[in-house]
């Protein structure tokens, strides 16, 4: 483990140089903030949210971060990964440019603003990198606290690495030593989720350390608004630990206070990363030279007396102060760096514009080539030329201006065939091909990884197979996969004791102990960050939702984080986290909702997986452990108890993602459905089959992604008919599914009849056997819908029925 600075034999000289090398680096940090504002406002970024006013915080803070530590923290901590060397005076600038350049903007290539910070987990072969020998950063996100859940699962890894045994630890933990520490200011601990996570993180006793930089507003809200008693660590009191009883130690420090503050957060170390007691620190007496944004200015909602405060207790101003009364450095001294740092910050910020803005210019510079060759040989010469001066005009272009005036330029030649017209067409295919990548590549796992490049391994059967209720399935299958891999776990909602409320982790805890099938409290949102933390560091979580209609608490992480973190982050970060659920066919408004479209819409960059019965669930969940990629697995709420085979080879098995199965063979028409509704379907075509409907049924199986072979298009040209059915509301995920089908498969080509869905009512579903006989697709709407598109066909063989 590091050496702790606090107790290295060194000596004045030495500890005068270590503050002078702080001071420099907070120094540094807020000139970048300062030229960062003034950028904006001239237009070269679009946006900036800086660190400035929480420096010497974060100097002390990173001064405690040990190689292993992960942070999960605030768009404001800029000083503390440049005091950890991960982030340089061109690496901000480039971020403020939006740069794709990973080597440019190693925090998102781009994708995020400014003030959003990563480090690299997997290396150029998508393999991990040794965790151990990096301070590491989980990629920042914008919504206000939406950091917490993850930290949750960060600091439990090290809980999980120190108490399981048989786990290949090498590259993530040295025995559970390592502190996930959190940032976030004092107003968004207002949200709902900071609370979650923090009783989560009292309850579990994890070796976190959550940061609170206070400074006293929320953009223009003052505390008195936010915050009972105005204090985070005064209405937290509750949940400080005892002789007695476990819970938190918590710490206050004035944020101006460079050696209290050194010697807070290595206390803060010591007792989470010994003890795995969470640690609060709230740091108080803050400032925001710049105030909130770049958006606005904080003179229009501080008094005058509250500004004089804030340049008053500046935590640089006051270092600066306290430097000089304690013969550390002189005020000519500090001058001198102060001149030479804003130097070094100018010329930084000049090099990160010409590296960004040169590879820019020299696509306009080729672009103006053909063009000028086009309006030599164009009839439409005058309109090329405008379009071309036009962007010559443009001393400083984004590539807006260059893909956009190329693309203007081919509405003046699309009767042309020349040599410079077909340049041009190129150059454009060329062009898209190189640069849409950077902004659009990796959403899901491109990698060697990747579960599509699993291969299916179907179940089998012979004459000794036992029926068995379908739980067994899932219940045997988790066993050897808990047994396969030490690094599994899996936790929720009564998951533990009683092995799931649908027993299909029966016996488990009581085989793997506690930390590996464990239950949690009544919080989805945390137990969702609990498995992102956790695939960030190295294992296999499986987070159990109770119930799919849960999922609604839990889904601002899923889509905002766990969908996104490849994306952004260009795969560097990934959190293989697989989500168990179960949902349809449960009658209650609350228990039975088929949130489909708007949970395939909102977290798009995660697989969502509907197996028709528990079979194909098992075979899901064996396919995801060999890839990289989170997914959602929903199992069939009503087929617990139903009776399945129990296939001889059922950890073998492998449901292959993104391919449909066609579950029965038809003439007339091709019904595609997934999850519990497939079995309502197969009734409905037995029942078609006695006026001589012959339908053709497919399986789904996954929504993301949805039939990669265009399987459902083959049968669409046989069938020359589509009905999609489900139990989302109308235009939900059946409209998704018409889209893919007949706009991207182009199955409109083969249609003799309009393309039709079948969903359930636009309200949730009512309670009890009548409420979901009238509220979702019954066998009786299935056969009408399907009989009166055959009526359309042929009304002398299928007269009306109503």
């Amino acid at each position: 483990m590091q050496e702790n600075p606090e107790t290295k034999n060194i000596t004045f000289q030495d500890f005068k140089q270590e503050i002078l090398s702080d001071y420099k680096i907070a120094v540094t940090s807020r000139e970048c903030s300062l030229l960062g504002r003034r950028e904006v406002l001239t237009g070269k970024a679009k946006f900036g949210i800086f660190g400035d006013g929480k420096e010497v915080p974060q100097l002390a803070m990173a001064k405690a971060f040990r190689d292993g530590d992960f942070r999960s923290g605030y768009y404001r901590d800029q000083t503390f990964m440049m005091a950890l060397d991960l982030y340089s005076i061109e690496n901000f600038f480039a971020g403020l440019y939006a740069h794709t350049d990973l080597e440019a903007d190693p925090m998102s290539g781009g994708r995020q603003m400014g003030g959003h910070f990563a480090t690299h987990s997997f290396d150029e072969n998508d393999d991990w990198k040794n965790l151990l020998q990096q301070k590491n950063s989980s990629s920042d996100i914008s919504p206000t606290a939406g950091q917490m859940p993850r930290l949750v699962g960060l600091a439990q890894a090290s809980k999980i690495y120190r108490h399981v045994k048989g786990i290949d630890a090498s590259k993530f933990s040295d025995n559970g030593n390592e502190v996930a520490w959190g940032t976030i200011g004092n107003a968004s601990t207002s949200e709902g989720i900071f609370f979650e996570a923090i009783n989560a993180a009292g309850v579990m006793q994890i070796p976190m350390v959550m940061c609170v930089w206070d400074d006293d507003y929320g953009i223009s809200v003052p505390a008195k608004y936010q915050t009972t008693k105005e204090s985070i660590s005064e209405i937290l009191k509750g949940f400080q630990r005892t002789e007695t009883e476990a819970g938190f130690e918590i710490l206050t420090v004035k944020g101006w206070d460079y050696p209290t503050l050194v010697e807070v957060f290595e206390k803060a170390s010591e007792i989470a990363r010994t003890e795995h007691v969470p640690v609060l620190i709230h740091v108080q007496e803050l400032t925001q030279p710049q105030g909130h944004s770049t958006s606005g200015s904080h003179e229009r909602y501080k008094s005058k007396e509250r500004l004089a405060w804030e340049r008053a207790h500046d935590c640089n101003a006051k270092m600066r102060q306290w430097m000089i009364e304690n013969g550390i450095s002189t005020d000519e001294e500090l001058e001198a760096i102060e001149k030479d740092i804003k130097r070094l910050v100018r010329e930084g910020k000049k090099r990160a514009w010409a590296n960004f803005i040169n590879p820019i210019k020299n696509e306009k510079k080729e672009l103006t080539a053909i063009l000028n060759k086009i309006a030599n040989s164009s009839p439409n010469k005058a309109f090329v030329n405008k379009l071309k001066n036009d962007l010559i005009s443009i001393d400083e272009p984004s590539r807006k201006d260059t893909f956009s005036t190329a693309r203007k330029t081919l509405r003046y030649i699309s009767n042309e065939q020349t040599a410079e017209a077909n340049e041009l067409r190129n150059w454009i295919k060329n062009i898209t091909a190189e640069i849409q990548p950077k902004y659009s590549s990796l959403l899901y796992s491109e990698s060697k990884y990747s579960p599509l490049h699993v291969k299916e391994v179907k179940p089998t059967y012979s004459e000794d197979s036992e029926t068995v209720d379908a739980r067994i399935i899932l219940r045997e299958n988790f066993d050897t996969i808990f047994s396969t891999y030490p690094e599994a776990l899996v936790f929720g909602e009564d998951s533990g004791n009683i092995g799931d409320v649908n027993q299909g982790l029966e016996g488990l805890q009581e085989k793997y102990g506690e930390y590996r099938i464990s239950d949690t409290g009544i919080r989805e949102a945390t137990i969702l960050g609990q498995g992102i933390g956790l695939a960030m560091r190295g294992l296999r979580p499986i987070a159990e939702i109770q119930y799919l209609d849960y999922l609604m608490y839990a889904l601002q992480i899923i889509s905002d984080d766990l969908a996104t973190l490849s994306y952004r982050t260009l795969g560097k970060q990934k959190a293989p986290l697989i989500i168990r659920t179960r949902g349809h066919r449960l009658e209650g408004i609350w228990h039975a909702g088929s949130q489909m479209g708007g949970i395939i819409n909102l977290t798009r960059g995660m697989y969502t997986l509907v197996p028709r019965n528990m079979t194909k669930a098992a075979g899901f969940y064996n396919t995801l452990l060999e890839g990289d990629q989170p997914a959602l697995i929903i199992e069939c709420l009503n087929g617990y108890r139903l009776k399945e085979q129990m296939p001889d080879n059922l950890s073998e098995i492998r449901t292959p993602i993104g391919v449909v199965e066609t579950v029965k063979e038809g003439t007339n028409i091709t019904v595609v459905t997934y999850g519990s509704t497939l079995r309502v379907v197969e009734q409905a075509a037995k029942e078609l089959q006695t006026v001589d409907i012959n339908i053709e049924i497919i399986d789904c199986q996954s929504l993301i992604p949805f039939d990669l072979n265009h399987d459902v298009v083959k049968s669409v040209e046989k069938t020359n008919r589509l009905l999609v059915v489900d139990e989302d509301v109308p235009g939900g995920a059946s409209a998704y599914l018409l889209q893919e089908i007949v706009e991207k498969q182009g199955a409109y080509q083969y249609l003799d009849s309009a393309p039709q869905t079948l969903a359930a009512q636009e309200h949730r579903p009512a309670y009890g056997t009548d409420g979901d006989y009238f509220s979702k697709p019954n066998v009786e709407d299935i056969f009408e819908k399907i009989y009166a598109i055959m009526h359309e066909s042929n009304p002398t063989k299928y007269p009306k029925l109503l």
